[in-house]
């Protein structure tokens, strides 16, 4: 499987990992389940690498993988926590047996990989990670953290969105805050589940299906702390998905630059996957 480093001009049929090793990373995917968009890109008030990744991880013809992590704790050890999560991910998938093991135990005991390998540094890293699991027009995800799965319809109906591991995340499910002030609230930032913790556990989504034109958006903090749910809906459930990857960051890079006193403004590093079913 490949390691995408820069740019790509044209659609690939394999799938690779971004592992924040240059300031912007992209890359274009087309599967007979389905076409996919990923950004990557370093926060632009620090020279230090990005510590976000991604991974793509095409299964046959009807399944694909998609992940994001955002590395914790800064400098190298974050990078290097958010860089295992997916590569493990990655190597478990592509193991021999996945057959025998079935879909779902491995993409569990690949966290449990991960977590046990991040902890195993011994320096304090951690890092979220965000997993999409798409097979036969079918989505399941998995999470730890608060890096973002949405799913939404041509028309903008959501479909899927998971609850940030977060004190905030859960203030939102309970209702005590609304997603507005969420934005700009104090403790938006303190995360209550990681990948590099003992007690880290993994929540499972139910299968939800697709339809043909419907959209999936995995994203960290970078698109979240800069564009309200709203706006990133209204970007992706039409037109070309490459389109939407660019308006997304765009709007977002140009947030993190804001005042913050209207729209919200952090800058932070920034990834991105979309996926669309093909139109069969």
């Amino acid at each position: 499987m490949a390691k995408r480093n820069n740019s790509s001009t044209a659609p690939s049929s394999e799938g690779a990992l971004y592992l924040g090793d240059q300031v912007s990373l992209s890359g274009s995917h087309q599967f007979d389940s389905g076409s996919v968009e990923v950004r990557s890109l370093r926060s632009p008030d620090k020279e230090t690498p990005n510590e976000d990744s991604a991974a793509v991880i095409p299964l046959g013809e009807d399944t694909v993988i998609l992940a994001v992590a955002d590395g914790v704790g800064g400098a190298k050890a974050g990078r290097e926590a958010s860089n295992i999560a997916v590569t493990i991910l990655q190597e478990r998938l592509n193991a021999p047996g996945l057959g025998e093991r079935g879909l779902r135990a491995t993409v569990l005991d690949a966290l449990e990989d991960a977590n046990a390998a991040v902890m195993a540094l011994n320096v304090g890293a951690a890092t979220t990670l965000a997993v999409a699991e798409i097979c036969a027009n079918e989505i399941r995800s998995y999470h730890v953290g608060d890096s973002e799965v949405i799913g939404v319809g041509q028309r903008g109906r959501r479909k899927l969105q998971i609850t940030p591991h977060s004190p905030t995340g859960f203030a939102i499910e309970a209702g005590i805050l609304d997603a507005e002030e969420a934005l700009h609230h104090m403790e938006r930032h303190i995360l209550s589940n990681v990948i590099g913790a003992e007690d880290m556990r993994i929540e499972v989504g139910t299968a939800i299906r697709l339809a043909p034109r419907d959209t999936v958006l995995l994203a960290t903090d970078g698109l979240l702390d800069n564009l309200r749910v709203d706006e990133m809906i209204e970007i992706i459930r039409k037109g070309p998905l490459a389109v939407a990857a660019d308006r997304l960051v765009e709007l977002a890079t140009h947030r993190m630059g804001g005042d913050g006193l209207e729209d919200p403004s952090k800058p932070d590093d920034l990834t991105i996957a979309l996926y669309r079913p093909p139109r069969r």
